[in-house]
């Protein structure tokens, strides 16, 4: 017993240790390659849907990726359901909670449906596991999205300008190699993090007993919508409610569509947990359609809606066990 404690003790050091790694390693990756694209010239709004967009989602990313090359299906599609769940219910809950939140008619009307379908799409096609022409979909998928985000409307543009404009301060001081080396060294941190991560997340699952679909919902998933949590904070104590729902959405879009994409071409296989295609894939639908009817219904999230959504997350969690 006191052997088997220790190895999960040993093995959560190396979860949490592979996800501060991530976390950081992301911001130094992203900053890094936004400023080398506005360096080599990319248009801002590129920057902004393809570079930032990507690199937000980088952790998922790279942990499913690795984790499904590793014949480890169950914690790559597990990564994909669990963030897509936190991201509607725990940190949109959290933020409703500190705020109402406001929603634009062009987030209902167009990034709300776009995130939803790319969740229904993956959720379709994860049922019985990824294969690698399912991951080609969700890969074509992506790139119809982007471009329909490429034909987005002008304030959204201006919107996604603003959040690019964080990352570019001081565009005359951008150097080519300096901005070169953070970008390599953030995604050798990112990849490092995920290897950490991966094989924690494989390792409690052993030891304890439990799925690694299971581990991956709820510790892997939780700890890579951790930054997204605070910063929805952050900005919900500055009312930037635009802000804190797109960047949900569009993190949902990308983990549905990319993440699941990178799973898929990676380590196609099936999935060993029945229970990650029925609760866990039944639960993200039911939360990203509640989340898109309180946004319909009145133009806002507010406290009790918020209530509920933290309720979903709450029962989800002991069910997928």
């Amino acid at each position: 017993m006191a052997a088997i404690m220790a190895a999960v003790l040993l093995a959560l050091l190396a979860v949490v240790v592979g996800l501060v790694v991530l976390t950081k390693a992301a911001d130094a990756f992203v900053e890094g390659a936004a400023r080398l694209s506005a360096a080599l010239k990319v248009p801002p709004v590129v920057i902004g849907a393809v570079v930032v967009g990507f690199g937000t989602s980088a952790p998922e990313m790279v942990v499913s990726g690795i984790a499904a090359s590793q014949d480890k299906l169950d914690i790559a599609v597990g990564n994909v359901i669990g963030s897509n769940i936190a991201n509607l219910s725990l940190v949109l809950g959290v933020s409703a909670l500190l705020c109402a939140m406001t929603v634009t008619s062009g987030i209902i009307k167009r990034e709300a449906p776009l995130s939803t379908a790319s969740v229904v799409l993956f959720a379709v096609l994860a049922q019985d596991g990824l294969e690698r022409w399912e991951g080609i979909v969700l890969a074509v998928g992506l790139v119809g999205a982007l471009l329909l985000i490429f034909r987005g409307s002008g304030s959204d543009n201006d919107e996604m300008l603003a959040e690019v404009d964080e990352y570019l301060e001081d565009r005359s001081s951008i150097s080519l190699r300096a901005e070169g080396f953070r970008t390599v060294l953030g995604l050798i941190g990112v990849v490092v993090g995920a290897q950490l991560t991966v094989e924690g997340a494989s390792t409690i699952a052993d030891e304890l007993g439990l799925g690694e679909g299971f581990v991956a919902v709820t510790l892997v998933a939780l700890g890579t919508s951790l930054p997204e949590l605070v910063t929805a904070i952050a900005a919900a104590r500055k009312d930037e409610h635009e802000l804190i729902i797109g960047n949900l959405l569009g993190s949902n879009l990308f983990n549905s569509l990319g993440v699941g994409a990178v799973a898929g071409i990676a380590g196609p296989g099936l999935l060993a947990d029945d229970k990650l295609a029925s609760i866990g894939v039944g639960s993200m639908l039911l939360i990203a359609f509640g989340a898109w009817f309180f946004m319909f219904s009145g133009k806002r999230v507010v406290r009790w809606e918020a209530i509920v959504l933290l309720g979903a997350y709450a029962v989800t969690l002991p069910l997928l066990a």
